[in-house]
């Protein structure tokens, strides 16, 4: 699609009433065009960012969310390490409030950006070593996913900079494996859960681990929409405590 096929009028149409605009990085100059709209009409944006892409930059500016692939965060920042690439992400990208990468069964890392007035730091923390110290609370005898938040502070990073937020570890759910059948799509089903939550509110320590259990829930059936859950499954419950306002 090129952006001399979308039509300002029915754009516009089309964003009316939106809560959030989310974009693949695909077709980026269409979405350029899409996402500058919703910018303009103060609609929240969710970025998935797999690999660099021509035009990849300016999506990057004008989200206010990104969840991204394992390989991105370094190789768009070349920083030596991933914690450290997050905390450049946010540096560079000062619209942004979080960025989320996603690890397979290895779970997911977040770093959401905090305000030094609504929450003052707790002092401050490298940001490798703050990952190491979060990893150390993993419980690998519980199968169910679960969310390790860091306190607000002042992260820091060698020649990077510093950023007052929370580092937040993200675990998988531990799937037998008698029980895990196709692993398509389950990037796509966490980054869609992580779009539903944004809509119903939820903080992200209730975020990470639903969005991990719907990624679980579509690995133990073939194909990647087969196992997707309904909201009234009973095992997503706990995240569901309130309607979605859509």
């Amino acid at each position: 699609m090129d952006p001399a096929d979308i039509s300002q009028v029915d754009l516009k149409s089309a964003l009316q009433g939106a809560r959030f605009a989310y974009f693949d990085a695909r077709h980026t100059d269409a979405a350029i065009v899409a996402a500058r709209e919703a910018a303009g009409q103060n609609i929240p944006i969710l970025l998935d960012a797999e690999e660099r892409r021509p035009g990849l930059d300016g999506l990057l500016h004008l989200s206010d969310y990104v969840v991204c692939s394992a390989k991105f965060p370094q190789a768009w920042t070349e920083a030596p390490s991933l914690p450290s690439a997050l905390l450049s992400i946010l540096l560079r990208l000062p619209k942004l409030k979080f960025a989320i990468v996603t690890l397979g069964k290895h779970g997911c890392l977040m770093l959401e950006r905090s305000s030094d007035a609504e929450n003052p730091p707790m002092g401050e923390e490298d940001a490798d070593s703050l990952l190491h110290s979060l990893e150390q609370e993993k419980d690998d005898s519980v199968a169910r996913p679960m969310c390790i938040p860091s306190k607000v502070v002042k992260l820091k990073a060698n020649g990077i900079g510093t950023l007052t937020g929370r580092l937040l570890v993200g675990t998988a759910e531990r799937i037998p494996p008698s029980e895990l059948v196709d692993t398509t799509g389950a990037g796509d089903a966490f980054t869609g859960a992580i779009l539903y939550a944004l809509c119903m509110n939820m903080g992200p320590e209730k975020m990470l681990p639903f969005a991990a259990t719907v990624a679980a829930a579509g690995c133990k059936h073939l194909g990647a929409r087969t196992g997707l859950p309904f909201r009234t499954d009973p095992f997503l419950a706990p995240y569901l405590d309130k309607p979605a306002i859509l």
